[in-house]
Parts: C-alpha cells; sequence; structure tokens
C-alpha cells in the first residue's frame, strides 16, 4: 500500500512521447468508422468523419466521441444540441474519406432521411444513433462529447474498420469446419491447404447451379465465354484467350465458332465475336441461378463474415495475379 503522503503526478504533466511514434501505436487498436452529423443555425449541414465514438452507458443510453477544437465544424456540433452518429457499413469507405476531406460539398447527393431530430440522418449505415448533447468536456486538444441516445437504427450490413492506417473489415471468428490437420499420417497435406479450400470451394459453389448449365447444354468453356462477353464485347478471339486463361480451360476458335454455329454468338471480322439474342438469353438465365446461389451462401454465412470474404479473395486474387487483364477496367 501506497503510504499517505505519496504524491500523485499532475493530469497536466505532459509525457515526452513522440508524437508521430505514439499516434501509429494507437493506430494498433482497431475501432469502428463513423460519420457525425449536425445542422447550424442558417440550416446548413455539416459532418465529420470520426473513430473517436465509444459507447459509455446503457441506462441511460448514452455515447461520446470528441472533435479537435481547431475543427471548423466545432463550433456547430457545440452550439446545435442534437447530433447523429452513423457506424458506417463496410461498403461505405467513398463516404468516408468524403467526409474526412475538408472543403468540399460532403452532402452533394447525398439523400439525408428525417429523424427525431434536425440534424441530418444518412442512409445506408451499420448502425445510427440520435442524441442529444449532454455533457461537453475538454479533453487536451479535442472536445468530448457525450450524447444520450433518443433514437438508434442498425442493419445487417458489416461495419467498416480502421487500424494501423488504413481500413479493414471485421470478420466474425468462427468454428473450423475441419481439425486442420489431418489423421492420416501419410496424407500429403491438410485441409488447411490454401488451394484445397479455394478449389472445393469454387466447386461447390458451381455445383449449385450446374443443373442450368445442363439443362442449356452449356460446358465450362462455354459458361466462361459468354460469361466474358456479358461484361464486354466485341471480343477478338485472342482476346477471349487472354481473359479466361485463368481458368485452365482451353478456349479459342473452336469454341467460338461452335457457340456461333449453336447461335448463342455472332462473329464479323473486323469486331470480333459478340452474344447473339439466343446468347444473351441463355447466360441470363445462368446468371439469375448463380446469383441465387450466392444469395443463399450470404444467407447462411452472415452478410459480415460475406464482406469479408469478398475482400479476402479479392486480396488472394490480385496477390496472385499474373498479369491479366482487367475486365471491368477502361482499357
Amino acid at each position: 500500500m501506497p503510504s499517505s503522503d505519496h504524491k500523485k503526478s499532475s493530469i497536466s504533466a505532459s509525457a515526452s512521447f513522440d508524437a508521430r511514434d505514439f499516434r501509429q501505436s494507437l493506430s494498433m487498436f482497431a475501432t469502428g468508422v463513423t460519420i457525425v452529423t449536425a445542422r447550424a443555425a442558417d440550416e446548413t449541414p455539416v459532418g465529420i468523419t470520426v473513430n473517436s465514438f465509444n459507447s459509455v452507458s446503457l441506462d441511460p443510453p448514452m455515447v461520446l466521441w470528441s472533435i479537435a477544437k481547431t475543427a471548423k465544424s466545432r463550433p456547430v456540433f457545440s452550439d446545435s444540441g442534437f447530433w447523429n452518429v452513423h457506424i458506417l457499413a463496410a461498403n461505405q469507405e467513398a463516404l468516408s474519406n468524403r467526409f474526412a476531406r475538408a472543403g468540399e460539398d460532403k452532402f452533394r447527393d447525398l439523400p439525408c432521411e428525417t429523424g427525431v431530430t434536425n440534424a441530418p440522418l444518412i442512409p445506408g449505415c451499420s448502425a445510427r444513433f440520435q442524441c442529444r448533447t449532454a455533457f461537453q468536456y475538454d479533453g487536451g486538444d479535442h472536445i468530448i462529447f457525450v450524447g444520450e441516445v433518443l433514437a438508434y437504427d442498425r442493419s445487417a450490413l458489416a461495419p467498416l474498420l480502421y487500424v494501423t492506417g488504413g481500413y479493414a473489415l471485421a470478420l466474425p471468428r468462427a468454428s473450423d469446419v475441419a481439425t486442420g490437420t489431418s489423421n492420416l499420417p501419410d496424407a500429403p497435406y491438410s485441409e488447411n491447404l490454401l488451394g484445397y479450400l479455394l478449389g472445393r470451394a469454387h466447386y461447390q459453389f458451381m455445383a449449385g447451379f450446374r443443373p442450368q448449365l445442363d439443362a442449356l447444354a452449356l460446358d465450362e468453356a462455354d459458361f466462361f465465354t459468354l460469361s466474358l462477353l456479358s461484361v464486354r464485347e466485341p471480343m477478338q478471339c485472342e482476346e477471349v484467350t487472354t481473359h479466361t486463361a485463368y481458368t485452365g480451360v482451353p478456349i479459342g476458335r473452336s469454341t467460338l465458332d461452335g457457340l456461333c454455329a449453336r447461335q448463342m454468338l455472332q462473329h464479323t471480322e473486323a469486331e470480333g465475336y459478340r452474344l447473339s439474342q439466343q446468347g444473351r438469353e441463355a447466360i441470363w438465365k445462368v446468371l439469375a441461378a448463380a446469383k441465387a446461389v450466392e444469395a443463399d451462401l450470404v444467407d447462411r454465412l452472415g452478410e459480415p463474415e460475406a464482406a469479408a470474404l469478398r475482400n479476402l479473395l479479392k486480396k488472394s486474387i490480385l496477390a496472385s495475379d499474373p498479369g491479366l487483364p482487367k475486365l471491368w477496367s477502361a482499357e
């Protein structure tokens, strides 16, 4: 036990920290990303991206966040008395960037909703809290706002995270599908082999809409070709071959001419190959079946894990890309 005459250090005494290193150390703590909005006395909407949001109390329901004393919008938040906190969804990264920049019309083309106060209410978020200022505290170079929650709502959308200076996605930890190690002593690989997991997931997904392929007498080469041309057309044979090289399925002139003979494609020497009306209707039917399989999978996984899965697959594709052309980018 400390003696009664022990003197505590003053809170105003600043440790000699390197500001940049201290910031980087704080960035190791993952936070959600929020936009806090209010309305000025002249009805002008204001908003700012904030990651200092936190809960304070359940009864009464209270939350807090902080804003730099030097922020131009600080007087509006101090004077308005009401503000809304929006926990951004994983697909709202661009909105986060917009509200983090100064001198931009942040609410341009943003259809806000009406809440219980006059503060702007942004749609499409993971959760929203409509608040009345209960307290304001001095917090060094920031002002800390504590608010009473007047109303709230939430969705199933995965939240956007911020950690180590960049955006991230939340991935709930799930129980393993398998043990991860083989029970067979002579097995050459375990159930954690990434190639096995990616391959099995791919073929199980395709199995869900393969009956539609079979009904239209389309094999994998036909499916890849029609899918490709449904995104971008026309294409010459060499372009089709280059775009589908990652599949390992040989797609050349014989495949394309075979689809022309079945009236799925049309061809001219000048333009190349494009979908016929029959081919367009066929691939629409297959893609509708594939989207139904995807919707069922997302429902089983949950939207947060589905969003994280998409992100990880995109990173995996980027990391292993041998230099294939970008299908969805203008060339």
